[in-house]
């Protein structure tokens, strides 16, 4: 009998992902990972650990198998939590969701699965996976989750070959609604619960409130840009310049107000500016953390927050399919999102000196260095990499 250490949230998804292994005949182990200890920063005022926790168990208790609390907090702080805050003090916007799967789910957590004598690991999430023969080799693909509305590949977009062929996804062909009813069938207490919302792990939390825990508040310009300030850019339709950032210049446009720290701002955000009496709202299009600058736009249609390309350097570049890697020159046609339940846009990459260029074919909104931007074949994942 093949044994399944199954990460057993505290959620319904988990939940009915455990009963389905168990009904296809796996010996099945609950393991509940601990991550996050700092209270302080969360929304809700009870500890959410503890009761996902306890929900788990119960979970656990009423499928009749063995379950477990690991403690993985000292590894979620050292490779997500110090992740995030030096990122945003660079002035990027990091996805710890991506890293928490490449770097706890089917690393850490993987390993401490295989140490109880697993054979797979298996989770809640939207996605699916299948198997294919590449020039006598098996590959593993992963592919986008029945249920369009919830599919989470996107997430997953950092795993490797080996961490696939250790992973099962039992829900990743049901609709939502389906696993809904088969907790209810099965009278699991996670049946109604609410799904979970915020970081990984930890919960909805307050994001000034969490960075301020490392990156101080400073005082610093906040300066609106013309809607003219990107014109000649156009003109220009090599793939480096179309690729290339914005970049701004504070004398390039009018301070309008003050902000606590560039660090806490990204691309696209409207929330926090606290600037009035304009004809229509300000949206950052631009950050300085160096010189603790924040730029923005009026209007959700200023071109400063639209880009069509983007560029990500070799040592980002991340390819699920191996096998379909570009060779330098090489380009080829894909699907690709730069962030979760954004639609898949056509785009076009090509591989030129030690840079992946992501070309799209229309502009994108709010492309942010340090988030990742993910490409598919259809409903296949192929690969991923940080936007830079």
């Amino acid at each position: 009998m093949k044994r399944v250490v199954v990460g057993l949230s505290g959620g319904v998804d988990s939940s009915v992902a455990a009963y389905l292994l168990k009904e296809a005949g796996y010996d099945v182990i609950g393991l509940f990972m601990k991550n996050w200890h700092d209270e302080s920063v969360i929304l809700d005022a009870e500890c959410p650990w503890i009761e996902d926790s306890n929900d788990a168990m119960l979970v656990a208790q009423k499928l009749g198998i063995p379950f477990q609390v690991i403690d993985l907090s000292k590894e979620y702080k050292d490779r997500i939590v110090d992740y995030m805050f030096s990122e945003y003090a660079a002035g990027r916007t990091p996805n710890p969701d991506v890293l928490c799967n490449r770097e706890i789910k089917f690393d850490t957590f993987l390993k401490a699965a295989m140490n109880l004598g697993a054979d797979y690991v298996a989770t809640g999430h939207y996605c699916q996976k299948s198997e294919i023969e590449v020039d006598g080799k098996t590959v593993f693909q992963l592919k986008a989750g029945a249920d369009a509305n919830k599919d989470q590949s996107y997430f997953l977009c950092q795993v490797n070959q080996d961490q696939l062929s250790k992973a099962l996804f039992p829900i990743g062909h049901l609709q939502k609604s389906e696993v809904r009813a088969i907790a209810m069938e099965q009278e699991l207490v996670t049946a109604e619960k609410k799904d979970s919302q915020g970081l990984c792990f930890v919960g909805k939390i307050r994001l000034p409130d969490f960075l301020q825990q490392q990156l101080k508040p400073k005082k610093g310009s906040i300066i609106e840009l013309g809607r003219d300030v990107i014109t000649g850019v156009e003109n220009d339709s090599s793939i480096e310049t179309i690729s290339e950032p914005h970049r701004f210049e504070a004398q390039m446009g009018t301070v309008v107000g003050e902000h606590r720290g560039a660090h806490y701002f990204t691309i696209g955000q409207r929330k926090g500016l606290d600037v009035g009496g304009k004809a229509l709202p300000l949206f950052v299009v631009g950050t300085d953390t160096t010189e603790n600058l924040i730029y923005t736009g009026q209007g959700d249609d200023h071109p400063a927050l639209y880009r069509k390309g983007l560029r990500v350097p070799k040592g980002e570049m991340h390819w699920i399919r191996e096998d379909l890697m570009l060779k330098d020159g090489e380009s080829r046609p894909y699907l690709a999102r730069i962030r979760y339940r954004q639609a898949l846009e056509p785009a076009t990459l090509t591989y030129q000196n030690d840079v992946l260029y992501v070309i799209f074919d229309n502009p994108q909104r709010g492309v942010a260095p340090g988030q990742f931007v993910a490409w598919y074949d259809g409903d296949e994942l192929i690969g991923s990499g940080v936007i830079h």
